[in-house]
Formats: structure tokens, sequence, C-alpha cells
């Protein structure tokens, strides 16, 4: 009765849709529905799906069988299809997904799954009523713009780049055709789950493979396929769809695309179900929904799959569930606006990308931080080492200035482009994860140059202009620095005055760069004791708000400062260089958060001190902040050095 209560009620909805939205869509007669219940082995239909171009073809169905509660939202049809259509793609391929299955003209479901290595003619059907159900959710609805307004400077190019006479296939294709998670309780089907196939554009060789990683845990393997955006209305239209048709639900766009292909099963009005299986399964969502086009459909012994690309948006996808996806036509999800310019100094070569990510907070920052990565890799054409200066601004409501901006250098022997993007993922990762309160994140630019060359250099020693000071005296500093293979040091002066609350007495000053801790630092007792870690500002208590999470990144040293900061007498006293102990983020840790020298070494220990600990810390730390003074080089600096004022009245 619950079923056919659903069904009565969407024939209503659609017969007042078709008034109400008559100038919107092409109107359609609105089909009969066929209750899971009225299904039989034996009998026959048809399905709609699209193999080349945006011609929508039907092939024959049969059904084998109802399996009850086999699918994540209820029961599956287990079904055979056949015809000139399988006969041509090799069976149910990827993209497939969504195709409308109809017995005596009445709408049964989707077709959604089917196995690898196996009779690909053979799939199950997602009965309609549990997608239909998607739309009666009871959530609260999204904020939808009524248009996607893209800034003037995001705006794509007037002309269209021409289209490739053929897509390029990768040597390995996804596993299996149209088939999405199955659930961890049915074990006769654990067998059957299949990564869903993302069509991937713009992406570079090892851009591609960091995508792959990134996206492992949602069941997701994105491979390369030619693409061009429509220019209209800055990929931009307002149009309906029909069911068979295929669409593609949108993850990044503009220069580079991130996407999935799939065939819509109905629409009523401007509401559109498709697939009849989870995306990511992530519930409510926020996607963008887009035309489609397929160049081909490859036959595999493996699998099946549609090649194709996304065009235009033209909705939103709201709603991403067991039973399939639902959106909606003419509205538009948010998104996080990227800039990225890339230079490399060796090849006087600079590259401008931009893209549009979709706001959601787990996916979101990984997404644009591989989007950085590849304009690196597709600016430098090369992977290796190198040194990168970065800079990156983020516009965000809800935060100090309503900017977070950052600089900083870094150096690495592995692959530069990793290790370029670290505070960029950190940063959109802290403001879309922060634990205060919601952030809206309207626009990033990222600047970064790279350079063969390894702009790196070596504290030698640090000398004072004088050996005695008053509390407020200024005391230049000259730093020798030696920078990787020159045989002429170069020096740096750093100006540090002296606290007025300073007692009299020895005053002792760690002189280091700006990602290391200081040797004298770390060389202690052979007991280290609270207060000892208490003055070494090893603590790093969790941020209270918002804003001093923001002011923590922002302020933190950089890599290619000289720091001066004074050293409690506590600890034990080192007069010459150092080396220091780097902590800056290792290449192969990619997308770690970029450590700092307040990061505790000792962790178990740190955790055993308990909150007075953590408090008697962040009063050192604010003591140390007054304590402390930078000089920004153009190298990023290594080793320390040690300098020792007598402090008099």
């Amino acid at each position: 009765m619950k079923i056919l209560s659903i069904i009565i009620r969407r024939c209503l909805t659609a017969l007042v849709a078709v008034f109400l939205l008559l100038p919107f869509v092409k109107v359609q007669a609105a089909p009969e529905f066929m209750p899971v219940d009225q299904v039989t082995k034996g009998m026959h239909g048809i399905a709609k799906t699209v193999v080349s171009g945006n011609k929508i073809e039907e092939f024959g169905v049969e059904v084998l069988g109802v399996m009850e509660q086999k699918g994540p939202s209820g029961d599956l049809l287990l079904v055979r299809t056949y015809g000139d259509v399988i006969d041509r793609t090799g069976g149910i391929a990827q993209g497939m997904s969504g195709s409308p299955v109809y017995i005596d003209g009445k709408l049964v479901g989707a077709i959604a799954y089917g196995w690898a290595l196996t009779d690909h003619k053979i799939g199950m059907v997602t009965p309609i009523a549990d997608m239909l159900a998607l739309w009666d959710i009871n959530q609260a609805e999204p904020k939808l713009p009524a248009t996607l307004k893209v800034p003037a400077e995001l705006q794509m190019p007037a002309e269209q780049p021409d289209m490739p006479a053929e897509p390029e296939v990768p040597a390995e294709q996804p596993a299996i055709p149209a088939e999405p998670e199955t659930p961890a309780e049915q074990p006769d089907m654990a067998a059957n789950q299949a990564a869903t196939p993302l069509m991937v554009s713009g992406f570079g060789e090892q851009s591609l493979k960091m995508l792959a990683d990134k996206l492992k845990p949602y069941n997701l393997t994105p491979y390369a396929v030619n693409s061009s955006m429509a220019d209209t209305n800055n990929g931009i239209a307002y149009r309906t769809v029909e069911p068979g048709s295929t669409i593609g639900v949108q993850l990044v766009r503009g220069d580079v695309s991130v996407g999935a292909l799939g065939t819509v099963t109905y629409v009523e009005g401007d509401k559109i179900l498709a697939f009849g299986h989870p995306f990511l399964k992530r519930g409510q969502a926020n996607y963008f929904l887009t035309d489609a086009k397929v160049y081909t459909t490859v036959s595999g012994l493996e699998n099946s799959f549609k090649v194709g690309n996304s065009t235009e948006a033209i909705g939103m996808i709201t709603q991403d569930r067991g039973a399939g996806i639902a959106g909606k036509l003419g509205h538009f999800p948010s998104v996080v606006p990227l800039r990225i310019s890339v230079t490399d100094s060796t090849l006087s070569r600079t590259n401008d990308l931009w893209a549009q990510v979709v706001q959601d907070e787990e996916l979101a920052p990984t997404l644009a931080a591989v989007s950085v990565f590849n304009a690196i890799e597709k600016t430098t054409d090369r992977v290796g080492s190198g040194s990168a200066r970065v800079g990156f601004e983020i516009s965000a409501a809800g935060i100090p200035g309503g900017v977070l901006k950052r600089e900083n250098m870094f150096y690495t022997q592995g692959n530069i482009g990793e290790l370029a993007i670290a505070e960029v993922h950190e940063a959109l990762a802290l403001l879309a994860g922060n634990q205060f309160s919601p952030v809206t994140v309207m626009d990033v630019k990222v600047d970064v140059t790279i350079d063969n060359e390894r702009r790196t250099a070596t504290i030698v020693e640090a000398k004072a202009n004088t050996a005695e000071a008053k509390p407020g005296d200024k005391v230049d500093i000259e730093v020798k620095l030696k920078p990787f293979r020159s045989s002429e040091p170069i020096t740096r002066q750093v100006t540090y005055t002296v606290p007025q609350e300073q007692q009299p007495g020895t005053l002792m000053l760690a002189v280091r760069g700006g990602g290391m801790i200081s040797l004298a630092q770390l060389m202690g007792k052979n007991q280290v004791t609270e207060e000892d870690i208490t003055k070494l500002f090893l603590a790093k208590p969790k941020a209270k708000s918002l804003d001093e999470a923001v002011k923590e990144l922002v302020n933190r040293d950089r890599n290619n400062d000289i720091v001066v900061e004074a050293i409690e007498m506590g600890m034990p006293n080192s007069t010459g260089g150092g080396t220091g102990k780097n902590v800056k983020p290792a290449a192969e840790k990619k997308f770690e958060p970029a450590p700092t020298p307040v990061q505790p070494e000792n962790a178990k220990l740190t955790a055993k001190l308990g909150s007075s600990f953590i408090q008697k810390a962040k009063s050192a730390k604010d003591d140390a902040n007054k304590r402390k003074v930078h000089l920004t080089t153009d190298y990023i600096i290594d080793g320390d050095a040690q300098v020792v004022l007598n402090i008099t009245k």
C-alpha cells in the first residue's frame, strides 16, 4: 500500500507540474508506474539509453525474477537484456546505469547493477518506487541560487576548442559497468562491487594518479578522456532532458573536469531521477548536473563502458542515496571558484587555469589541491626535485578580515609539486572542517613559481654587534648564510629588540630557519620535565576559535624566514652553529599539514601532561611571540646558531 500511495501521489504531482512548468520544459505525458509486486518472471519490456552521440535507443529486457531485499534500498529485479544495442555494446555498460525500464508502457525502474567477467547481459533493476522516495525525503533544502554567477575573470574563453577526432582511451579500464557499492551485509553480492567510473579531462599522468589515490575511499576510479566544454552562457544551459538521455554529474569543471556519466530515469517538471544507484552516497548532495555527449561505447571482456564528457551545466544534484540520485533543473550548486597561476622560471613559462569545485567539506579541499598540483605538472612538464614559492589567498565569510593569506617556500628532492600544495590543502581543510562554524569559501587564488634549482641556504654563524644590552635595546645580528653549491657566503642582518621585561643576566638567542627547531632547543637534560617542555613551547594547544586557528596558520614561521628567538636558560648553553632538526613536511606525506616549531616531538609525553600544562604552554607560546623576530629571504633556510647577550640594568 505504501508503494501504491507513493505512485498515486507522483502521478497527481506530475499532472500539476505539467501546467506549472509549461514555459520551462517540453511537456511529456507522465508515464504509469508498475510496482514490484506486479512484476513476474518472464515479463518482457524495453529500456532506453544512449550509446553514441545524443540519440536515445531501445533494447529488450526480460525479467528473470525478483531479488527480495538485495538492494541498498529494498528489492531488485534480476533481468536479461537483449537486442541490437546490447549486441553492439557487449552487454550492460558503465554509463547505462539509470536507463529506464518499461513493461507494457509502465515505468518499472532503472538498470543499475551487473557483473564483471561474466555474462554482461545480466543485470539488476532498482524499482522506480524506491527512486521516487528520494523526492519525499524530509530534509532542509540547500539554498539554491537562481543562476550560477561566474566572475568576469573566471569566465570561459569565447572560442570553443576543437573536439578531438578520437577520445583517449586508457590502457587499463575501470573494473565493472555501472555498479555502485553493494551493502556489506549481503555477502552473496559482495563480489559484485565495482568502482564508479569518473570521466576526467585536463589532468596530467601524475595528477591522475594522485586523484585516483585520493578517491579510493569513495570507490571511484578516474580515467582520462579528451573533452571540450560548451561556452554558451558560460557553460550553463536552461533546458530539460528526457528519460534515456545521458547526463553528467560533475565535481569539478572548468579547465579541468571530474565527473561521472549516467542515464536519466524519470523527469517530473524540474525534478530528475537518475543512476538507480548511489554516486558517492553522501545523502544530501551539492553536485553539478550537466548535459553530456557520448563519443562511443566500448565493448570489453571484463566490462563495457561509455566514453564521453559532460557539457553545459543544466542543474544540480541534491540527493545521493542507495536508490539513485535526484536533482533539480535550472538550479545550480554552490561552488568554490579556483584561480591558479603557475610559473616555471626555468622554462620562462606561465600558465593560468581556472576551475569551479563543488562546495563539499570533505571533497573540496582534496579536489582543489589536486587541481593545483595538476596546474604545476602541466606547466613544468616534469616530475622531480626543485624549489617552489607558493602564495595563496582564500576569500571566505566568517574568517578574520575575510581573507586567509599565506606565502611560503619549499624544497624537496622528491616531487616538488606534491610538497608545494601541502599548505593550500591544509588551509582549505581547516576552513571546511573546522569545529566552530560553517565557512563559505568565495574565492581561492593560488600563485606558484617553480625553479629547478635548489634554493636553500645554511646558517653558518650569527654574531651580535654588541655583547651587552639593556631591556628595550635594539641589537643587530649579522647572520652568515651559505647558499647551496655557492663558494661565497652571503650575510643578512636581523634586528632583535630586547624585551622590556627581560631580567638582568644571560640571554641566549637561537638563530634558525623558519622550518627548523633549534639544536639548542632539542638537546636537553637526561630527563625531560614538564617545565622544560613548557619552556620549549613544544605543546601546541588546540585553537579555541576559528579566528585563532586561522591566525596560527597565517602567522606560522615560513621556511624562508630567518628566525631569532629567546631561549630560556634552563636549556643547555650552546654557542656554536648547528644543523638543527628539520620539521618541514616530507614530500612523501601528501597533503599532511605542515608542522611547526611548536609541534610536540613526544606525543605520548604531551598526552600525559593534562590541561594545566596546556595552559602553561599557551602562556609560554604567547610570551615567545613577543620574544621572536623574523626576516624573510629568498632561500629555504636550514641550520641554526646561537647568540649570547649579557643583559644589564
